[in-house]
């Protein structure tokens, strides 16, 4: 699976991935300026677009994960979860039956009351998806217990942050890697699924082989940074024959 990270706090970002095929988009509400409303209209606009909306949150916090799925969220990312008992606090304030999340059927989750209560329950418990970042040194000494964690969906490596924590000179340095394979191994063993950044198709084929399964390819704005970087070096010539 293919994703990417919304970084724009609009609907039209979302839309062109959609369009495109793209089959998730994580709106970042933990590192871009997305607030309850703006990230409304990007889940508007996944729905309108026939791509899986998800959230990453500011922080897992049982309000800031009621208001992603209530908007429609698909899922959500939580970040740092370091514990098996952060990730037992998420799952709980993303679930009705088994948690703690605080009822109502009446926002778009819900079809604005055009799902009754226990049909809604129901088909939220099914369908949204829980998802861990590990990014923590403090998880790898925890992660058995992380990933047998009821409830949790899948998991996603932050290789930026264990990079900074480890002080590794980058994503690639052994440190880094050999914790990665430790995360990978760990979920194999729970069947829990596993997405990482990509940076091109050869890394996404050697993660793949690692046991990686969803890919996030950048975001939008560094994939526009991307292509606008390429059209002015296509264009330079033409720039200095002016």
């Amino acid at each position: 699976m293919l994703g990417t990270f919304i970084k724009t706090p609009t609907s039209h970002t979302v839309e062109i991935f959609g369009d495109l095929g793209f089959d998730f988009a994580v709106i970042d509400a933990e590192h871009a300026p997305f607030d309850r409303r703006s990230i409304d209209i990007a889940l508007l606009a996944a729905r309108a677009a026939g791509i899986a909306g998800l959230v990453r949150v500011a922080e897992p916090s049982p309000a800031q994960i009621l208001a992603a799925l209530d908007d429609g969220a698909a899922g959500v990312l939580i970040p740092h979860v370091a514990s098996p008992e952060a990730a037992a606090a998420a799952v709980s304030a993303c679930r009705y039956r088994s948690g703690r999340r605080g009822f109502s059927n009446s926002p778009r989750a819900g079809r604005y009351g055009g799902l009754a209560m226990w049909p809604h329950v129901d088909a939220q418990d099914e369908s949204v998806a829980v998802i861990a970042m590990i990014e923590d040194p403090d998880a790898l000494e925890r992660l058995d217990a992380i990933m047998a964690t009821e409830g949790l969906d899948a998991v996603f490596i932050g290789r930026a942050d264990l990079t900074v924590a480890l002080a590794a000179a980058s994503p690639d340095a052994p440190e880094v890697r050999a914790a990665v394979t430790r995360i990978i191994e760990a979920a194999r063993k729970a069947d829990k699924p596993v997405c990482m950044m990509a940076a091109h198709v050869d890394e996404a084929r050697s993660l793949a082989a690692l046991g990686a399964s969803a890919f996030m390819i950048g975001s939008d704005q560094g994939l526009m940074r991307q292509a606008a970087g390429r059209v002015l070096e296509e264009f330079g010539g033409l720039r200095g024959a002016r």
